[in-house]
């Protein structure tokens, strides 16, 4: 039994695993041929009340805590629906704009990401830039009442049917502040790049965003000047975390569907699962899995009291990461043949987790966090 969840949490476990069984699941493999997921989604996901649990009830969200945003976190791993970025709108981009949002800011944006009327992005990563955010080259020049935008931004989650970007600046390009400045995407000035090709998450819809002389309202910056670094970093606990909470409930699936194929699979005249190696295999994989289970839940714990360091969140980061590739290898080859089909969860699985060893941070730099705190 998991202790860090409540019943109400559980209640909303049921309610999106019906949505994700009904409204998402038979669509997938139409998804990630096209490289987009409509709109439409969004909106009776919001409709439901799954967009943004966190934001508070006076903003037309749930009012709910991490608990409810892992549940939703959790679900989507389960069945390996990794063209959805809900996970980026409602964890990452909606907490920005509830911390650092002015009331008006709030009471404009975050009614419609709560439907799902605005899907909303992070557009921090750049050409050449990696994870040395302060390198950003983006700027934004102030005229008045307004800023001037330009510069790239590059493998942005949901970049593809973005409406609302918080876009990381620089006021003074030779100095190493950033400035967050909320974009809408009907701007003058603004543009999307082409959906990128990835080796895997190919049904969500990374692209490049391009800013052109695009004048924003100085009422939308989020936050003070020259302050937009310490809010990012600010964030990036629970961003690792969410990482490490996809990790673990994306074994713990396909460790469950990996036994169903061994034990019904047979080869020699017998099953896969009746082969030694295959149940010690097994075992060292439920072994993992139960360990970083009890970690994960701690972390999620901490998070839910407020008590997560950077340090713990860059471990269950890394942890989550590097486990989720290496159990992943050993299921996809206890499928034999079958693990390199695409048709077979566990090959979409493999080739998606890759990533999660290099966005929010790669495992190098989760290791520059955890030292320092040594």
């Amino acid at each position: 039994m998991r202790s860090v969840f409540r019943e109400d949490h559980e209640m909303f476990r049921e309610m999106a695993r019906r949505f994700i069984e009904n409204e998402i699941v038979p669509h997938l493999h139409e998804w990630e041929q096209a490289g987009i997921v409509p709109k439409s989604v969004w909106r009776k996901a919001g409709e439901v009340g799954l967009l943004c649990s966190t934001v508070p009830e006076e903003y037309g969200g749930a009012g709910g805590d991490f608990g409810h945003s892992a549940v939703m976190i959790e679900e989507l791993a389960r069945v390996n629906a990794t063209a959805i970025g809900f996970t980026t709108h409602s964890e990452i981009v909606a907490p920005y704009i509830v911390a650092y949002g002015t009331e008006e800011q709030k009471q404009k944006w975050l009614p419609r990401m709560v439907s799902g009327e605005m899907i909303g992005v992070i557009a921090m990563s750049e050409p050449g830039v990696g994870s040395d955010l302060r390198s950003m080259r983006t700027s934004a020049r102030r005229d008045g009442d307004h800023y001037v935008i330009n510069g790239q931004k590059t493998f942005i989650t949901n970049g593809g049917n973005a409406d609302l970007m918080v876009t990381a600046t620089k006021l003074d390009p030779n100095a190493k502040e950033l400035t967050l400045i909320c974009v809408e995407a009907d701007r003058a000035g603004f543009s999307k790049g082409r959906l990128l090709e990835k080796i895997g998450l190919k049904g969500q819809d990374t692209s490049e965003l391009f800013f052109d002389d695009v004048r924003v309202p100085a009422e939308n910056r989020l936050g003070d000047e020259n302050k937009g670094f310490g809010y990012l970093t600010h964030q990036l606990a629970w961003e690792r975390t969410i990482i490490g909470i996809r990790a673990a409930a994306s074994i713990e699936a396909l460790i469950e569907d990996t036994l169903q194929y061994v034990r019904e699979r047979q080869v020699f005249g017998k099953t896969v699962f009746d082969f030694q190696n295959t149940k010690f295999k097994l075992a060292e994989c439920k072994a993992q899995a139960t360990m970083l289970r009890v970690f994960v839940d701690d972390c999620l714990g901490k998070a839910m009291r407020g008590e997560l360091s950077p340090e713990v969140g860059a471990m269950c980061k890394l942890m989550g990461s590097e486990m989720q590739g290496k159990v992943l290898d050993e299921l996809l080859q206890l499928h034999g043949g079958y693990g390199f089909m695409s048709e077979y969860k566990i090959s979409r699985a493999w080739v998606d987790a890759r990533v999660a060893r290099i966005y929010g941070g790669t495992s190098e730099i989760m290791k520059e966090i955890i030292a320092r705190s040594l």
